[in-house]
């Protein structure tokens, strides 16, 4: 039998190995689904407190009084905004593209927010935006439906999760009828 001239690819890589080499393009800064999770998270906050937090932060001119608006304002939550966050309140609610309305305000507020800095409050605006529009590009089931044979005689497709003929409801396995 004779030998190989040429030994094979396999044979000089090792199982555990990974590429040393990263990818192309500029290495990221942040993940993006961070950034999203963190909007959402701060969204979630100044609704809570954005009756009180509002009135005050719509009148300040400095960092510390922006410290100040939301060590009153935000009583429970203040720790998440200041003194990190006090830059970047203050150049928010100064852009000239801030909203009129209390939602919009809100979710302004929380998008910029969300970078902490390390990407601009447009940046991390425009961010947030990319990630609701994926998810919102994804597919998902609308409806599913299932072929029943019932005690009744009824064969055919079920209407809500039960016989058309008789309405008998479908038993599901391990108590799963909450996901349907």
């Amino acid at each position: 039998m004779a030998k190989r001239k040429k030994p094979s690819e396999i044979e000089k890589k090792g199982l555990d190995t990974f590429s040393q080499k990263r990818g192309r393009g500029r290495p990221p800064k942040v993940r993006f689904s961070e950034i999203a999770g963190r909007a959402d998270n701060y969204r979630w906050i100044l609704d809570q407190v954005w009756d009180r937090l509002w009135p005050v932060l719509s009148k300040v001119n400095s960092e510390e009084e922006v410290i100040k608006v939301f060590q009153e304002g935000a009583s429970p939550y203040e720790r998440e905004f200041v003194p990190g966050l006090a830059a970047l309140t203050l150049k928010a609610v100064r852009e000239r593209t801030f909203p009129k309305r209390r939602k919009s305000q809100i979710h302004f507020l929380a998008d910029s927010f969300a970078g902490l800095g390390t990407v601009t409050p447009r940046r991390s605006r425009d961010i947030c935006a990319a990630v609701r529009a994926k998810e919102k590009r994804t597919n998902r089931i609308i409806r599913f439906e299932f072929y029943v044979e019932c005690s009744c005689g009824y064969k055919g497709r079920s209407e809500n999760h039960a016989c058309r003929k008789c309405g008998a409801s479908i038993s599901f396995p391990l108590g799963l009828t909450n996901l349907f």
